[in-house]
């Protein structure tokens, strides 16, 4: 019978197999390079300040998405828990995007605005202080380390090659605007802006009223 000779013959069957894995592949991967939904920026979305870049870093460092997903599933008790669902055009600028279902802790894509700065210090210094049965760990830590010259313009040249719309100018800028700040700073000032893009009221006409983005 035909299936026998493919499952007695190893080299045929192993070219069968690459055959139909690459002709799933392909099914599932072509519409997705026409598919601009997953490219195009989502109205509203907020280009990060370089504080915001260099929290962003010190979270993915930290290893919080080991714990924390990005990612609100279109369910309706998720959207009940913590909001509107979460879009791909949200996540343009992020690389790596931090997408996933692990939830040790909450999911964070919209934990921007619901806490003050003041409690997130308290909660990531000793996170039992406004959350008594936590099991996160602290990070004291963070509070005392700042960034060397150079660290943060780094990294948003490093965004910018993959596609993040960052100008010299900002880049030359990142030093001084994160001069002073704490790592536990810029990563609180990177977790406010963890929501849903707010695209710009209409005006009359029709358009979009001409206002800067806010995180």
């Amino acid at each position: 019978m035909k299936h026998e000779l493919i499952e007695k013959n190893v080299m045929l069957l192993a070219a069968l197999t690459a055959v139909a894995i690459s002709f799933g592949g392909l099914v599932e991967i072509i519409p997705l390079m026409n598919d601009k939904t997953a490219t195009t920026p989502a109205p509203g979305l907020h280009m990060r300040t370089p504080l915001e870049v260099a929290g962003r870093d010190v979270y993915v460092r930290e290893g919080c998405y080991g714990c924390h997903s990005q990612m609100v599933r279109s369910l309706g008790e998720e959207v009940l828990r913590y909001g509107p669902a979460s879009q791909a055009g949200e996540s343009v600028y992020d690389h790596p995007f931090q997408w996933g279902s692990k939830r040790t802790g909450p999911d964070l894509a919209r934990i921007g605005g619901r806490y003050s700065d003041e409690w997130h210090k308290i909660h990531l210094n000793n996170p039992r202080d406004v959350v008594p049965e936590s099991n996160m760990p602290g990070y004291p830590w963070l509070a005392k380390q700042q960034f060397e010259p150079g660290e943060v313009p780094a990294m948003m040249r490093a965004l910018k090659r993959v596609g993040v719309p960052f100008d010299d100018a900002e880049i030359a800028k990142a030093d001084d605007e994160v001069a002073g700040k704490s790592k536990m700073d810029a990563l609180i000032a990177f977790l406010q802006t963890l929501k849903a893009p707010q695209p710009a009221p209409a005006v009359a006409g029709g358009g979009p009223a001409k206002t800067e983005s806010t995180p």
